[in-house]
């Protein structure tokens, strides 16, 4: 296992991260903690979840996996969604975040977050508030760095400037949804986080289970994350455009092509991706965890790695075939 700079900072963290949202709903407690035992003993230290997964209960299994190994976790969760039934129960206000930290730090069994992210943007709370709160954090000890989530380029932008303007602690890591068949974030976001410096941890990184290869082209499946789940993880969003299964065929062909599962392959690309720090892998059974674990020790030739960027990318759009050609004349 190889361990990368989290962003502008000097954490390390494994080029893996375990995501940990399935634990106490797809997988059960023991196996979780067998899961976040054997990532450990592996060389992984970056584990992933939030306060709304599975109402809580993920993050006191992950609290209870690592009591005994603190030390070596590099252990992240998030704030923002709605976590009961009154009105300031999800969001950013100071009262929320305040609140989520202590809720957060009594389920996961410890007295600080090595990385404390704001889950979604929040169109109620000005980001001025929730910064000036997450430093305040970080001053008190709960809270060692920041980072955010499913933010659009701009809003990171604003929120790092404002961190710069009043020297308050600034974003370390962005967590979007990126993947061979989710390359949106090289719209903007991509190329904002080279700039600043800004750790790219990707969710999702297998596309709801997409590019494992067990989903046939016009099959409607039955089983799965796809066959359960909507919106990002719907079969629709994927079965519609052929580009996809493009992609997906290419992924298969170099699999088999160098002896490895499809989901590693859909791994190692990431892993090799200049802007990504560690893709957050899932799993709902230990054999697909020990799957995923086999991304990491080697990399995919040159040639590989670029079919694969080949034929993922996205089509050429203005304003960015602009810049490029102007670019490439001066």
């Amino acid at each position: 296992m190889k361990y990368n700079v989290l962003g502008k900072s000097g954490l390390l963290v494994s080029e893996l991260c375990l995501g940990t949202m399935t634990f106490g709903n797809q997988i059960n407690e023991k196996d979780s903690i067998r899961m976040i035992h054997q990532f450990l003993d592996q060389g992984g230290n970056f584990i992933d979840t939030a306060d709304v997964y599975v109402g809580g209960e993920s993050e006191r299994i992950v609290g209870k996996a690592i009591n005994e190994r603190r030390s070596e976790v590099v252990l992240a969760t998030k704030v923002r969604m709605k976590v009961g039934p009154h009105p300031n129960d999800f969001g950013y206000s100071r009262r929320r975040i305040l609140e989520g930290i202590d809720q957060s730090l009594r389920r996961l069994n410890t007295d600080y977050l090595d990385l404390y992210q704001l889950h979604v943007w929040d169109n109620l709370t000005p980001i001025e508030e929730a910064i000036r709160t997450l430093d305040d954090l970080i001053s008190s000890g709960k809270v060692r760095y920041i980072g955010c989530s499913n933010f659009l380029a701009w809003q990171i932008m604003k929120a790092l400037s404002y961190s710069d303007f009043k020297r308050y602690a600034r974003f370390i890591s962005v967590q979007p949804q990126y993947s061979l068949v989710n390359r949106e974030m090289d719209r903007e976001v991509m190329s904002l986080c080279r700039e600043e410096n800004v750790g790219v941890i990707p969710w999702g990184p297998l596309g709801s289970g997409f590019l494992t290869g067990k989903y046939k082209q016009g099959e409607t499946p039955t089983t799965g994350r796809l066959a359960k789940g909507g919106g990002e993880s719907s079969w629709e969003k994927y079965n519609s455009n052929q580009k996809n299964f493009d992609i997906l065929h290419t992924v298969q062909d170099i699999a088999l092509e160098i002896g490895k599962a499809p989901s590693q392959v859909a791994l190692n690309w990431l892993i090799g991706k200049e802007e990504v720090t560690s893709p957050i892998f899932g799993a709902t059974s230990l054999s697909q965890f020990e799957e995923n674990m086999g991304a990491t020790g080697w990399s995919l030739t040159e040639e590989h790695w670029n079919r694969l960027d080949e034929v993922s990318k996205l089509p050429e759009e203005y304003p960015q075939r602009f810049l490029d050609k102007f670019s490439r004349t001066i």
